[in-house]
């Protein structure tokens, strides 16, 4: 049998450091290729949806943003799932809220359809119902659900002694 040779393990020369004015350069020039790249070749977006695409900056929705919430709750799961390793009270139901979360905002992301009731970078924020067309019963009167907002009535419904605006 015959034996391998071993192969000597390369040595890699470490790096002179830069100078502070070295480094602004550098800077300086990755700043200006990156903007002629961009320039050329813009980031398309492909994976996301026209119609999140076509939100603007100032947007609760914008993509950037959603984005930004995305990456927040991925680090929040890593810090639940370390919990749940140790067995920490409640770690299991957090994993399971970040990983929904994480998959509704990505759906959005997708396919322009936010389902979630809550939204924000911590889930803070609940979603207001809204409805669009009213319905109603035989005899003619509308139909309600507690907590949405109707336009005829100009408010949110909160039971028969709801004051209209």
């Amino acid at each position: 049998m015959a034996k391998a040779k071993a192969t000597p393990i390369k040595i890699r020369k470490k790096r002179k450091p830069m100078t502070a004015e070295q480094k602004a350069a550098a800077s300086e020039r990755l700043a200006k290729a990156r903007e002629a790249r961009m320039a050329k070749n813009p980031p398309k977006h492909s994976s996301i949806h026209p119609t999140v695409l076509a939100r603007c900056e100032d947007d609760l929705f914008y993509f950037r943003k959603v984005q930004q919430w995305i990456k927040t709750q991925k680090e929040l799961l890593t810090s639940a799932r370390s919990d749940l390793r140790k067995s920490v009270k409640g770690a299991e139901t957090r994993v399971a809220n970040h990983q929904a979360y994480i998959r509704n905002l990505e759906k959005f992301l997708r396919d322009g359809d936010y389902v979630d009731m809550m939204y924000g970078e911590m889930q803070e924020h609940n979603i207001k119902m809204r409805c669009v067309v009213p319905a109603y019963y035989a005899d003619g009167t509308p139909k309600r659900s507690y907590g949405v907002f109707y336009n005829d009535i100009g408010t949110v419904w909160l039971g028969e002694d709801t004051v209209s605006i």
